[in-house]
């Protein structure tokens, strides 16, 4: 049963020294620290200790934000924790702690409320997508070739004109053309 530590900034600018000594006085045995944006989903010092530990141990972070820059990404990476069969706090936030029955279910909340967002959002990008299809709005790229185009290139492949001369003539690919072929 080990204590780890994650500390992390931003840029280069910023120290670790802080966090550093925060997570030693802490109980961590080793601090993994990086300088790299939150928002990187591959950041190298998180996966080195995430793949690190085992059952028994525990990932401790000054605050949430140094491991996560949003909810989604904060409960894959304690989804991540709990499946090695570790623990997880953050000094400033100590409700946020799977050590704890306390904490297991603040995280419980924090993950149906996650879920409840993600599935509004959905649900109002549907109906959006909806009213917006009503209204004759077209989705997707704009087409290559005209009407008039897809009709006169349609009647020159009836006619046996190979399509990548076809092709060529209108300046766009030879799959373009392929798709209108019968």
């Amino acid at each position: 049963m080990t204590t780890y530590g994650y500390a992390r900034v931003s840029t280069d600018g910023q120290s670790l020294a802080s966090q550093d000594a925060q997570l030693h006085a802490a109980g961590c045995a080793k601090v993994f620290a990086e300088k790299v944006s939150g928002a990187k989903s591959d950041r190298v010092e998180l996966a080195k200790v995430l793949k690190r530990l085992d059952k028994g141990d525990v990932l401790v972070v000054t605050r949430l934000d140094r491991l996560a820059s949003s909810t989604r990404d904060l409960l894959n990476i304690l989804d991540t924790i709990g499946k090695a069969g570790a623990g997880f706090k953050s000094l400033a936030d100590p409700t946020i702690d799977t050590t704890s029955p306390h904490g297991k279910l603040i995280l419980a909340v924090l993950a149906a409320l996650a879920e409840f967002e993600r599935s509004m959002i959905l649900a109002r990008t549907s109906d959006g997508r909806a009213r917006a299809k009503a209204k004759g709005v077209r989705f997707g790229r704009k087409p290559s070739l005209t009407g008039h185009q897809r009709e006169e290139a349609f009647g020159r492949l009836a006619n046996g004109e190979p399509q990548a001369d076809v092709a060529r003539s209108y300046d766009v690919s030879q799959s373009t053309i392929s798709r209108l072929a019968p």
